[in-house]
């Protein structure tokens, strides 16, 4: 069924996000798949994440904005894409708890507005492109809350319980999806995934935080007591069981993804300083866990996370590649490698918001 998308495009909202450009150079780059990418190119928004896609066969870009039906509307009727692949949202909890306007705004009401474009454009469609057309929407495990250390793992059945204004929007967008499908029969897909690292994450996710602060000598910031548990899931992988859900995904079902390894936020610290004390030692050879710095906690931080992935496992074949040991090594080597990219996106804006964030801690 895959095969299908060689010769028509996918869209893409949020595509030079993190995940949404890794999706996005997966789809051009190794499995040929043309690509609208739009994109409202805001703060974690980078073309540069993208740069050398511009000249690619088969790949446009378009700034526009989720909320804008108007500006959609015109997009699908010109591109006519046989997918859509909805990875637009404000994403990062810190910021939600400090300014949620932008996230309801986004996550929820942008998802409505492209819900309504893409059923009307769907509507319009007949044959076999309505058959085969898809509306994929990536959310997150957050929807579900938080688990106690020995409860069983998030499965697609949990019900949903979140904890932060980030989180609350998410759910309420999964719920439009859904509705929209058993409502109108729209096809939809969606997938819930763990916690993403790799390339191109904006660095003030904790995994690339604690790297460019690492090679910067400052304070490796940590919430708590660092015991706070989540599932840690390689972007690559992520993008690959999406277009396996894409692929073989039965409409109107959702999929956890997840990468199979729980670990402690003090852990993976302590991952990233052992690997970045290999890679890059301190001039004056002291650990670079000696940066750490325990912070006041955040509100509302959930304990603990983690995904049960037996039914993509079963039903679509799917599971990650990656280790923690390997994706982690293979993100810190990438982070060193593009030392002006993180230049580029740690802009004065950036520090701003840091200063706003940890001041007090």
């Amino acid at each position: 069924m895959l095969g299908r998308y060689m010769q028509h495009s996918v869209l893409v909202t949020g595509g030079a996000g993190f995940i949404g450009s890794n999706f996005v150079r997966l789809c051009v780059l190794e499995r040929g798949i043309p690509v609208i990418n739009v994109d409202k190119l805001t703060y974690a928004g980078n073309l540069g994440n993208v740069r050398d896609l511009e000249q690619k066969s088969g790949y446009s870009f378009l700034q526009a904005d989720i909320n804008d039906g108007p500006a959609i509307r015109d997009i699908l009727r010109k591109f006519q894409p046989s997918a859509i692949v909805h990875f637009a949202a404000e994403s990062h909890v810190d910021r939600s708890i400090l300014g949620p306007d932008e996230f309801i705004q986004t996550n929820i009401h942008g998802t409505f507005q492209l819900l309504e474009e893409a059923k009307a454009y769907w509507n319009e469609l007949s044959g076999t492109a309505k058959a085969q057309f898809r509306f994929l929407h990536v959310s997150t495990d957050e929807v579900f809350g938080s688990l106690k250390p020995d409860d069983p793992a998030f499965s697609e059945s949990t019900p949903y319980a979140p904890n932060s204004p980030y989180s609350a929007s998410k759910a309420a967008s999964d719920h439009l999806v859904r509705a929209y499908h058993h409502t109108y029969a729209f096809p939809t897909l969606t997938t819930n995934c763990s916690n993403n690292y790799g390339p191109y994450q904006f660095p003030e996710k904790l995994i690339p935080l604690m790297i460019a602060n690492g090679l910067s000598g400052k304070k490796l910031p940590v919430y708590g007591d660092g015991l706070n548990v989540r599932d840690w899931l390689y972007v690559t992988d992520h993008c690959e069981a999406i277009l396996q859900v894409l692929q073989k995904g039965r409409i109107g079902e959702t999929y956890n993804i997840g990468g199979c390894a729980e670990m402690t936020n003090l852990d993976v610290v302590n991952t990233i300083c052992r690997t970045l004390d290999e890679l890059r030692p301190r001039p004056d050879g002291t650990s670079h866990a000696s940066l750490i710095n325990f912070v006041k906690d955040r509100p509302g931080h959930d304990r603990r996370y983690a995904m049960d992935i037996r039914k993509i496992r079963n039903e679509l074949g799917w599971s990650p590649k990656e280790s923690f040991a390997t994706g982690i090594r293979k993100t810190v080597s990438w982070y060193l490698d593009n030392s002006e990219w993180v230049e580029s996106v740690t802009s004065g804006a950036y520090r701003d918001w840091m200063r706003t964030q940890y001041a007090g801690r």
